[in-house]
This record gives C-alpha cells, sequence and structure tokens, in this order.
C-alpha cells in the first residue's frame, strides 16, 4: 500500500461562506423577519392601545349617561322651582321669571359648550403613543448610521 491508497479522494473546491460567515442572502432574510416581527409587535401594540382606549371610553360613557339623566331630572325640577320662586318671592309675572331663569341658564350652557369645545380640540383621539414608535422605528430603520 501506498500513501496515496489512504488519502482521501480530492473533490473540487466550491466557493462559498467561510466557516462562521453568513451569505448576504441570509442577512437580507433577517432583516425581512425582523421587519416582519416589528410590525407586527407595532400592530399588536396598536390594538392593545385601541382596546385600552374603548374600555376607558365605554367606562366614561356610561357614568356620563347615567349622570346626564339625574342632572336632566334634577335641573328641570331646579327650574321650576326658581321660576316659581321668582313669582311667588319676588312678584314678577309668571312669563318674566321664565324669561330670566331661561337667559341665566342659556348663558351658562353656551360657556360649558364653549368649555367643552377647547377640551376637545386638545387631544387626540389617536393613538400616539403607537404612532410615535412606530414613527421612531422607522426613522432608525431608514436613515443611514454613522
Amino acid at each position: 500500500m501506498t500513501g496515496s491508497d489512504n488519502a482521501p479522494a480530492s473533490r473540487p473546491v466550491e466557493p462559498g461562506p467561510a466557516a462562521g460567515q453568513t451569505t448576504i442572502t441570509e442577512l437580507v432574510s433577517g432583516i425581512i423577519h425582523d421587519a416582519q416581527k416589528l410590525a407586527r409587535q407595532q400592530i399588536e401594540m396598536l390594538k392593545s392601545e385601541f382596546k385600552e382606549d374603548l374600555h376607558r371610553t365605554k367606562r366614561a360613557t356610561e357614568f356620563g349617561g347615567l349622570g346626564v339623566v339625574l342632572l336632566t331630572i334634577g335641573g328641570l325640577t331646579l327650574v321650576a322651582f326658581l321660576v316659581e320662586l321668582l313669582h311667588e318671592q319676588a312678584g314678577f309675572k309668571m312669563w318674566s321669571s321664565c324669561l330670566i331663569i331661561g337667559a341665566i341658564l342659556f348663558a351658562a350652557g353656551v360657556a360649558l359648550a364653549m368649555t367643552a369645545r377647547n377640551l376637545f380640540e386638545s387631544f387626540s383621539p389617536l393613538p400616539d403613543k403607537t404612532f410615535n414608535a412606530l414613527q421612531e422605528n422607522l426613522t432608525w430603520k431608514t436613515e443611514p448610521q454613522t
């Protein structure tokens, strides 16, 4: 036996990555996978924030609706009392008592409506935290690294 009988048969050398290196295809695949994972996380965060806001809105609406009903009943009773009080105690005619109380309540209603409008204009109903995070992630991905 010669030394060449024990030597393995030589095969042609295939070009490829050296041990421990990744190919461009694997890198692109990894980037796409990470982008998809990030997009899924952003969508889940958006859903979660929307559900949380919806739950809070529902709860506030329940209390607000009940409050409006009770305020309406109490307010109507109070208006009738004030009209009668002006008529009996101050000696105004019934129509002038109604006019005075109606004008006062109308002015108060306008003031409250304007305040409510200003409050509604001061916030956005959109899920700001999620959109800000998404915008930050997209900016990070598109800006060149220095």
